[in-house]
């Protein structure tokens, strides 16, 4: 196989059982993605539409919305597409471009928790104050910047990843994760210190900013009335919640990559899909269901649709 630009096909040995379960898993992927895409753009569009969630806590979960609904989409098309074909195969362009939708929509995600953990810190530590610094303007900022920087860091990823040599063609998993780096031949000390610092940044900063902006609302909050105890919670909870889930499918992400040659293959295969599964589609449910606002109008909406049938 030429190992040109143009000319290199990248094969996903990660799947199992494709001629038992080709069509089982469609159906399965399918009908997840179905349902990624119509909740989170529920959320989305019930934001959009009403005036009263025209606040910085719900534009920054639209946003989060918006990422899983593209983060989804730059996965399941080509995971229905692959099951139903003999060779899973793709090129290398379109797994570096899906390499970088994957990891800068991720990134961006943890710098959108990082804007809410803020949001809720200046609305209940400083309620005062809070009309004057969440503006309009802070809001474009920072959703600028968690979509930004991680998308510019990953760029120069890309570049990096197209100007290492390859020695293999075939990798363990079922999209182009960082499994990708295995592929290549040597590994430069320059790339090791860039994803490092990709990590930090984008990873390791916003988790512990969004730590200490909490820690500052709960010291607060316990010397607090409980009225403000009750808004923390209903506000906050959610927040905690999606952060814990995301962290720990990051982490599960980076440890099934490490461990994918050490496991058997439908262990692996399990392991994998878990990520891509659970973080798009509970976001919208937690979210949906612990916001009183949005739960709100999502109840609404359900009794608009009974009444009409």
């Amino acid at each position: 196989m030429a190992a040109e630009f143009n000319g290199t096909y990248i094969t996903f040995g990660g799947y199992v059982d494709m001629d038992k379960y080709g069509y089982i898993y469609f159906v399965i992927f399918l009908t997840l993605y179905i349902l990624i895409l119509c909740s989170n753009c529920t959320i989305i569009c019930l934001i959009w539409i009403h005036r009263d969630l025209h606040e910085p806590m719900y534009i920054f979960i639209a946003a989060l919305s918006l990422n899983s609904v593209l983060f989804s989409s730059g996965i399941y098309p080509k995971l229905c597409i692959d099951v139903l074909s003999q060779k899973q195969t793709i090129s290398l362009s379109a797994c570096m471009f899906q390499y970088f939708v994957v990891h800068s929509l991720g990134a961006s995600d943890f710098l959108l928790l990082s804007a809410m953990s803020y949001d809720r810190y200046v609305s209940i530590c400083q309620p005062l104050q809070y009309p004057t610094i969440m503006t309009k303007r802070t809001v474009i900022v920072l959703l600028t910047l968690a979509w930004f920087l991680p998308a510019s860091q990953l760029t120069v990823g890309v570049v990096m990843n197209f100007k290492q040599k390859m020695c293999t063609f075939t990798t363990g998993g079922v999209w182009c994760n960082t499994s990708v780096h295995k592929l290549h031949c040597v590994k430069s000390t320059f790339h090791n210190v860039f994803v490092l610092f990709v990590i930090i940044t984008s990873v390791i900063a916003p988790v512990m900013f969004i730590l200490f902006t909490y820690i500052k609302i709960f010291t607060i909050t316990v010397h607090s009335s409980g009225e403000v105890r009750k808004k923390a919670t209903e506000t906050c909870l959610p927040h905690l919640i999606v952060l814990f889930c995301f962290t720990c499918f990051t982490v599960f992400d980076v440890l099934t990559e490490r461990l994918q040659s050490d496991l058997p293959k439908r262990v692996s295969l399990a392991m994998t899909l878990q990520v891509v599964v659970y973080s798009p589609l509970l976001n919208p449910i937690i979210y949906g269901v612990k916001m009183k606002e949005i739960s709100k109008h999502i109840k609404k909406l359900f009794c608009q649709v009974k009444h009409r049938k």
